[in-house]
């Protein structure tokens, strides 16, 4: 985000933008390698792998990988982990996979043991990998705890604070506001401008114990369903396609498909 903010039109040099901003200056010329075909293979597998036993770590992945014929080494599944933004859903301390910010404030969890009983007393967003044919993308969503209805989506090819904002700012105009917020610690969610979002609409701010996805259970079981009920078997081939499909199963998840855990009533 620091990078989009310098510009070469401004009175002020770049080196002196850099330097007011503490970014690096060789980083506003680096271009990102686009990911091979071999990698993307090695990416859809581990989403794959994680949907399928969302408790794998990254040595466990790692494990399942050779054992699939991917030849790849322990530190680059974890850097693809970060890339997929995924961590093990396992209550126990692990290696946090999540892009973490050490400057932004962290909050406590603050669902333990509370009654969720009625539309809006709790809502959490989270980011998952998106794939298709020609690459990957990735998806916003914020559900609702009570009705399990995804009340904003967003699709983007950056997983950033600006994707975690726009889609917080949707829910809260078509649906008000929740009692308490909850995500993961992700850099997304403690940024500054996510947090005074919630703040400034006087929500209570949660945040994932760390290394425990399993705290934000809701969302993860959402993803989980979307990709084996529709991205898995899709073969998306664009993402105009990808965008119409996931718009379609979306309204479908939310008006039309019984949900066991709503002793099979409809979310919304």
């Amino acid at each position: 985000n620091k990078k989009e903010l310098v510009q070469s039109k401004l009175s002020i040099s770049m080196t002196r933008q850099c330097e007011l901003l503490k970014l690096n200056r060789t980083s506003i010329y680096y271009e990102s390698k686009p990911v091979s075909a071999l990698n993307m293979s090695i990416l859809n597998r581990m989403d794959e792998i994680y949907t399928n036993i969302p408790f794998y770590g990254y040595r466990r992945i790692h494990k399942q990988l050779l054992e699939d014929g991917f030849q790849i080494g322990e530190m680059r599944v974890l850097k693809y982990m970060s890339i997929l933004g995924i961590q093990a859903l396992f209550p126990k301390k692990k290696k946090l996979t999540s892009i973490k910010n050490h400057e932004h404030k962290i909050y406590p969890y603050l669902l333990k043991d509370i009654d969720i009983n009625k539309p809006n007393q709790v809502w959490s967003g989270d980011i998952t990998y998106i794939r298709t044919a020609k690459g990957f993308m990735y998806l916003a969503a914020i559900i609702d705890w009570h009705t399990k209805a995804i009340l904003s989506w967003k699709i983007s090819n950056t997983m950033d604070s600006t994707l975690a904002i726009s889609v917080l700012k949707d829910a809260i105009d078509m649906y008000g506001k929740p009692d308490i917020f909850n995500s993961d610690q992700g850099s997304q969610y403690t940024s500054y401008e996510h947090t005074a979002v919630l703040r400034n609409h006087s929500i209570k701010i949660s945040m994932n114990g760390k290394g425990r996805s399993i705290d934000n259970i809701q969302i993860e079981r959402f993803f989980r369903t979307l990709k084996y009920e529709n991205i898995y078997i899709s073969d998306y081939q664009s993402v105009k396609e990808l965008k119409v499909g996931i718009s379609n199963y979306i309204h479908f998840y939310n008006f039309n498909r019984f949900h066991s855990a709503l002793g099979y009533q409809k979310p919304m």
